[in-house]
């Protein structure tokens, strides 16, 4: 089903001002991605040109720079929302709570929420059975967590036309790789809409830093924009900010302080709140905007 089939177009200006409790402005929902890059296939990513344009495997020193995310980047940006009173939702490669158990462990102490985010890091189009892998990945996180995840990314945001309707059939009641509106809306599926939460590619590390290669402060002049606007539309229309990091992007020296100060000066701001994506899903269906209601965990 191709996404027009699955929504219909709509205005903005034309729907109801979906409005936040106690008349806040502004949800800000901050993203942590943790991921397995497994080294025996080509690294998701690359920060250096490789010698003579020609990519080796085993690649050592792309492995290697997101290893440095989970050994030590992560940490740092656990210690800043853990410091302000923030839980995060955790962008999870199900592999993680084997292959990097402690940093789950960490998360799920914290109370932050599980999302899925594959089994391990490569796209979904690669996948050779990528039913079973959704299926395999929301029961590795039900077995760490004891619960099943409500929501998803795509690594990458990687979708093909069936994958909607795979995930519905799992269980999964929001996604985050339908980048189309400022509302939460929902799309059709097999089994039932599902809701696609307001995400960004834009106040994510990965295009700011790695792609557009952007001094590390921008992140803070990047994300003090986008919610200034959004704070004064919030007067009239409840808004949602999505920031999305990757701990070996943000997590490093040069970069944290501006991940800290970020957050820093959202959690003073009067009228926000600071959200999971399960704390979105839930409001909005309360809202009696959304068709749905709440499906009960696997």
């Amino acid at each position: 089903m191709i996404p027009s089939k699955r929504l219909e177009y709509s205005a903005i200006i034309d729907r109801p001002p979906l409005k936040l409790p106690g008349g806040a402005r502004v949800v800000v929902w901050p993203v942590i991605n943790v991921e397995v890059w497994d080294i025996r296939r080509p690294m998701p990513r690359q920060v250096l040109p490789p010698p003579t344009n020609v990519t080796r495997l085993p690649d050592f020193a792309h492995w290697a720079w997101h290893e440095y995310g989970m050994r030590v980047g992560f940490w740092r940006m656990k210690e800043a929302l853990d410091r302000l009173g923030i839980k995060a939702s955790l962008f999870i490669n199900a592999r993680v709570c084997t292959d990097y158990r402690r940093v789950a462990e960490a998360a799920l102490e914290s109370g932050w929420e599980f999302v899925g985010h594959s089994y391990d890091q490569q796209p979904i189009h690669v996948e050779k059975d990528q039913r079973a892998m959704i299926q395999r990945t929301v029961k590795a996180i039900k077995a760490f967590t004891g619960r099943a995840p409500v929501g998803w990314l795509g690594p990458g945001l990687t979708e093909t036309y069936f994958t909607p309707d795979y995930l519905a059939e799992a269980g999964i009641q929001y996604i985050a790789d339908w980048i189309i509106d400022d509302d939460p809306v929902e799309i059709r599926t097999a089994h039932g809409p599902v809701v696609a939460m307001p995400y960004s590619v834009e106040c994510n590390d990965i295009p700011m830093m790695m792609v557009q290669h952007h001094r590390a402060d921008e992140f803070v002049s990047r994300a003090m924009d986008q919610f200034e606007r959004l704070y004064e539309e919030g007067k009239t229309r409840a808004k949602v900010m999505s920031i999305a990091v990757h701990p070996y992007i943000s997590g490093v020296p040069h970069r944290i302080k501006y991940f800290e100060t970020v957050f820093e000066r959202l959690k003073k701001k009067p009228g926000v709140l600071f959200w999971t994506g399960e704390q979105i899903l839930e409001w909005y269906r309360k809202s009696g905007k959304a068709k749905t209601t709440t499906r009960r965990r696997q």
